[in-house]
């Protein structure tokens, strides 16, 4: 239903900007400029990008652009069900409002003010196109509206602790054990670790240190190596604040995802039980990927 307020906002667009008939395009990112707009003030510009993350940058943002997201694979109903998307702005970011658009109804999802605060949105790529609406001003020459984009599915193992996507779902109930399984094949970091300590970074999350004794694989560096005769790895992983991080020098599987550049983490049972879990599929020939879990 779209709400009387959004169709108003929605109908003075539509009898404001003018819908450009040329638009840029890029797989990953796009970097544009509002003084290519003819008239300025009156043109929405499409942006289409297909990749699983990316950045947007719009410098001197004026009249507005339609920002299309797609994973880089055929656009089938399967691929796309449970895909979400969200949206990192950058500090130094203003200019402009952020827009969830469907149909005509225009949902709020991040004032010029909270894109200062580098606030994370996410909303479902199901569920409309991003609309980002500069803010009109006399003097637009130091304006910028520049953010990361990343396409996340909420059926990832592990998703229910990555508090942004879908705040009102997120548990702290433990994964079962495919979940399990496949979260340390198909995550994007996973091995065998203690957690060190926790500190309550916002009402959102907490980060706690881990010390990790094996590796199986890790995306995009997240966990720095100690010394060549020390197989140590360490770093920090997020977690949402309404969860216990478990201390006491348990080992743990710790698997999870990165999103921004940061560690979330995901399924983290017990190693001992993980184990046994592994060494049962394995018998069963159920288990998804092979582990090398004799390395130390």
């Amino acid at each position: 239903m779209i709400r009387p307020w959004a169709l108003l906002h929605w109908v003075t667009m539509a009898l404001v900007y003018r819908v450009v008939a040329q638009y840029s395009s890029d797989q990953c990112s796009w970097r544009g400029s509002g003084l290519s707009h003819e008239s300025h003030r009156r043109d929405v510009e499409q942006v289409y990008l297909r990749c699983s993350q990316g950045s947007l940058e719009w410098l001197y943002p004026t009249g507005a652009i339609i920002v299309n997201l797609r994973p880089n694979t055929e656009p089938t109903s399967a691929n796309m069900a449970g895909v979400h998307v969200c949206v990192k702005s950058q500090p130094h970011s203003q200019g402009s409002h952020l827009y969830l658009e469907q149909a005509g109804d225009l949902r709020l999802l991040m004032s010029e003010s909270e894109q200062a605060q580098g606030k994370i949105r996410c909303f479902s790529l199901g569920n409309g196109a991003l609309f980002v609406e500069a803010v009109h001003q006399a003097d637009i020459s130091r304006r910028i509206t520049a953010f990361q984009y990343e396409l996340v599915s909420s059926r990832a193992p592990g998703a229910h602790l990555y508090p942004h996507l879908r705040p009102e779902f997120v548990t702290c109930e433990p994964c079962s054990d495919e979940e399990v399984l496949l979260a340390v094949c198909t995550s994007d970091f996973a091995g065998s670790g203690v957690f060190e300590g926790a500190l309550l970074l916002t009402e959102e999350h907490t980060v706690a240190e881990l010390t990790l004794s094996r590796l199986f694989h890790q995306k995009d560096g997240l966990f720095a190596s100690g010394k060549a005769k020390v197989r140590r790895w360490t770093g920090r992983v997020n977690i949402p604040a309404k969860c216990d991080v478990p201390l006491g020098g348990h080992e743990y599987l710790l698997t999870g995802s990165a999103h921004f550049g940061e560690a979330w983490l995901g399924c983290a049972p017990r190693y001992k039980d993980f184990l046994r879990l592994y060494g049962r599929a394995r018998m069963e020939g159920s288990n998804p990927c092979h582990v090398d879990t004799l390395s130390h």
